[in-house]
């Protein structure tokens, strides 16, 4: 009880900057910052002003850890395989193509910028996949640091928002139908709330299809997780030998808890066992526990940290997502679907 107890003042504070985040969130227009990143921010601010480490501390990890996982869980209840039947068959080609970008391209990238491997996947992560609920999966099965997701839900975050302006703009000035700019669009802008804003500005229809392709796009997560966990696992395997392997061999330690129950939500999800209604209650307090968990990282990053990284994240980033935006509309057009 004790220890429950002291968790309550970091955990209090995470979720009421949880419940600003998302307020500040639902009255921009269109919905063009996402609450996980206004959350992170203003963690990251008040980290500067208040002194966290003393009654905040164990709080504020037990949120950016345990509860963060547990949102990931109750993630999987809004996610069907379904969809992929639907919309996989003229987006799955493009998501193949651009998740390649993302990961080999930036692998590249990442070692010639200097960046640690967790920094850089977590950006291609969060590029390639979805934004910052990419990032929040996959940050625990390699135990990123908190800078390491602050850097990369920030890259992530300020391309987001050119791309918002620009696309509906590229769009019209290549002519794009309603469908082949919301494939572009879903395929191509990093965070769920930045693929709405631009899908929608374009035209509703292109909205919609956008909204959808991400939706597809999102059951990614499922199999970059579990590749993740086994490259991480090889990766302490060879830096400890057999220490290692005699202390850490388990189902866990290549398939985390937590990714288990995320499957488990896909699949009864998918096979009709969780009701509409139920489904949607469940990704609203999802996406406000994963909100309060970046409240939390940013409540434990400072600064000076994020500084000894440089510009050079920002920049990877910035590449990855250009190449992202080429390479999507280039297979789009090869396909004849312009």
């Amino acid at each position: 009880m004790k220890k429950i107890i002291s968790y309550l003042p970091g955990l209090t504070l995470a979720l009421v900057i949880a419940y600003i985040a998302q307020f500040i969130e639902n009255i921009l227009p269109q919905h063009v910052i996402g609450g996980s990143v206004i959350a992170l921010f203003i963690g990251m601010f008040l980290n500067t002003i208040i002194d966290t480490e003393k009654t905040l501390k164990s709080g504020i990890t037990f949120t950016s850890k345990r509860l963060l996982k547990f949102a990931i869980i109750l993630f999987g209840a809004s996610l069907n395989i379904s969809i992929v039947l639907n919309v996989g068959k003229l987006s799955i080609y493009v998501m193949i193509f651009t998740l390649l970008t993302c990961f080999g391209g930036g692998y590249f990238i990442g070692k010639a910028l200097g960046l640690n491997w967790k920094m850089s996947n977590l950006i291609s992560a969060g590029t390639g996949i979805c934004g910052g609920s990419a990032i929040a999966a996959i940050a625990p099965v390699i135990e990123a640091e908190d800078t390491d997701i602050a850097y990369a839900m920030s890259a992530t975050f300020l391309f987001d928002m050119l791309m918002i302006i620009a696309f509906p703009i590229m769009g019209r000035a290549m002519g794009l139908s309603d469908m082949a700019y919301g494939l572009w669009t879903g395929t191509a802008v990093n965070d769920t709330s930045s693929v709405v804003a631009a899908g929608f500005a374009y035209s509703d229809a292109a909205g919609d299809f956008a909204t959808m392709v991400k939706l597809t796009r999102t059951l990614s997560i499922i199999p970059v997780v579990l590749i993740f966990r086994m490259i991480h696992h090889r990766l302490e395997v060879k830096k400890m030998g057999h220490e290692y392997v005699e202390k850490k061999f388990t189902i866990s330690s290549i398939v985390p808890f937590f990714i288990l129950g995320f499957l488990a939500m896909v699949m009864l999800n998918s096979l009709g066992f969780i009701s509409e209604n139920l489904s949607m209650t469940l990704k609203t307090i999802s996406k406000f526990l994963m909100v309060a968990a970046l409240a939390a990282i940013g409540l434990n990053t400072k600064y000076r940290d994020m500084k000894k990284a440089g510009i050079n994240p920002m920049i990877h980033g910035f590449i990855i997502s250009l190449l992202v935006v080429i390479v999507a509309i280039a297979v789009i057009y090869f396909m004849g679907l312009v």
